[in-house]
């Protein structure tokens, strides 16, 4: 298991380095100057020169890209805000908890709705409630989160007053934007755990347990979903890596003082370390996800377990 830990750890290496390499070139790409964005339309060309020999900027594209990466592997330093001249660190800091409160209580969001509609959707089949589960489905994978947190708004708050339109500092404040990230995980969640546990009860195990007379709900909870849970698992941990990474537009609509806000607002003022510090934080959270839900893999299916002694 520790072996197969630093071998994963191994491989997130050159992973890292090549999002970094994207977004660098990305960035260095994109048209305008941030010495002149930064400084505003009256600074003077020395004071513009000036900044760009500050912050490098007046170095070769590899020359930049190799001082960033030295940096960061050998003294965790991504660079410095343009506009607060904090470490990106701390600012990505002071903003990570939102992000993670929103992305948690929207897999939770996800789990306790998409779980037991996929399971009931399996067991009736082709009723009328798997077809309805089915269209909400749909509806839930084909809806933006923009627009879809747009009508939140406009219902809840606009027209009902129950809830607060911005802001993340209170339960009731959360539930919208919760409530808007969370809808295409839980169509995923649900189309996933039907198409699991049908696969599953078809088996011959499952016979044989009816057969010897154990109840249904024993079949059902215990046999089959045991065992139709890892691609659910699978699912689950890479739609909370998502919804880390993915909550820039919720974030966004609903005021929430997340990573993602913090990413906009960076690309708006063309503060480059921001940005590129977020794009790898969030590839680091994302690929740590994935690894834990690997080796939880061990404790849901033993045969996984063997394979890694």
């Amino acid at each position: 298991m520790i072996r197969y830990i630093l071998r994963r750890i191994l491989f997130l290496i050159p992973v890292l380095i090549g999002v970094a390499f994207c977004v660098f070139t990305l960035l260095y790409l994109t048209p305008g100057d941030p010495a002149r964005m930064i400084l505003g339309d009256m600074a003077t060309e020395n004071a513009i020169k000036e900044f760009r020999a500050k912050e490098g900027l007046d170095k070769p594209f590899l020359l930049q890209f190799g001082n960033y990466i030295y940096k960061a592997i050998t003294q965790g330093d991504i660079g410095r805000s343009y506009i607060t001249k904090r470490p990106v660190m701390n600012e990505i800091m002071a903003t990570f908890p939102a992000t993670l409160k929103l992305a948690a209580f929207a897999i939770v969001i996800a789990v306790v709705v998409g779980l037991p509609c996929g399971i009931l959707s399996a067991i009736k089949q082709y009723s009328v409630f798997d077809t309805l589960a089915m269209i909400f489905a749909m509806i839930g994978l084909s809806m933006p989160v923009f627009w879809l947190g747009l009508l939140l708004i406009l219902l809840f708050s606009v027209h009902l007053r129950w809830l607060p339109p911005s802001g993340f500092d209170t339960f009731k404040a959360m539930i919208l934007p919760s409530l808007a990230l969370s809808a295409q995980s839980i169509s995923m969640i649900t189309r996933m755990t039907r198409s699991s546990m049908l696969e599953v009860v078809r088996a011959d195990y499952i016979r044989t347990a009816r057969s010897k007379g154990q109840k249904e709900s024993v079949v059902i909870w215990v046999h089959a979903l045991h065992n139709a849970l890892i691609p659910v698992v699978t699912l689950c941990g890479l739609q909370f890596g998502h919804l880390l990474a993915g909550a820039i537009l919720t974030e966004s609509i609903f005021a929430v003082p997340g990573v993602g806000r913090l990413m906009v607002e960076s690309i708006k003022m063309r503060d480059y370390p921001v940005v590129q510090g977020g794009v790898l934080f969030v590839a680091v959270a994302f690929s740590v996800v994935n690894l834990l839900v690997d080796l939880l893999y061990a404790y849901i299916d033993p045969r996984i377990k063997a394979q890694y002694r």
